[in-house]
């Protein structure tokens, strides 16, 4: 069965040129990890029950603890993963979005691993405005091809 996940890939211009938001995934197998270890903000919904911009901005409200920007959101591409799972990506502009409130997200394990014992963990603990460049070496490598998506679509303005 295919896994589905929504995300919103936020960019601006920044001073170094065209900026995008990526979180640092939270919980301890993440902690002491940085390249590949950020994502957009984003996770899974059921497509027969809801569409996947709504399962977008869910979970950015979710992780993040603030409302994404109005839009207009555009579709940038489904991307699918090694695992097989299908990440659809949507895009927005993000400039002047405060993030100054954000409250992750948290969820639940166990840990220590076979402890018995469970620990709350945040979604994301923490999130930047980084280049598409940097963006590359820090995102997860599924989320990679977005990066290029977007950059096209950008050239295309």
């Amino acid at each position: 069965m295919t896994v589905h996940s929504a995300g919103l890939l936020l960019h601006r211009l920044g001073a170094a040129g065209v900026e995008v938001l990526v979180a640092h995934m939270g919980g301890p197998f993440w902690a002491r990890k940085d390249a590949g270890a950020w994502s957009l903000p984003k996770g899974e919904y059921d497509p027969d029950a809801e569409a996947a911009l709504d399962a977008a901005v869910r979970e950015f409200r979710e992780e993040l603890g603030v409302d994404p920007p109005e839009g207009p959101y555009a579709e940038l591409g489904t991307f699918p993963y090694a695992s097989g799972k299908r990440v659809t990506v949507f895009v927005a502009d993000g400039t002047g979005l405060p993030l100054d409130d954000v409250r992750f997200g948290e969820f639940e394990m166990e840990w220590p691993p076979r402890s018995g014992l469970t620990a709350s963990f945040p979604e994301v603990d923490r999130v930047e405005w980084v280049t598409l460049d940097a963006a590359r070496e820090l995102l997860v490598k599924g989320q990679r091809p977005a990066l290029d998506a977007l950059e096209r679509a950008l050239s295309e303005l």
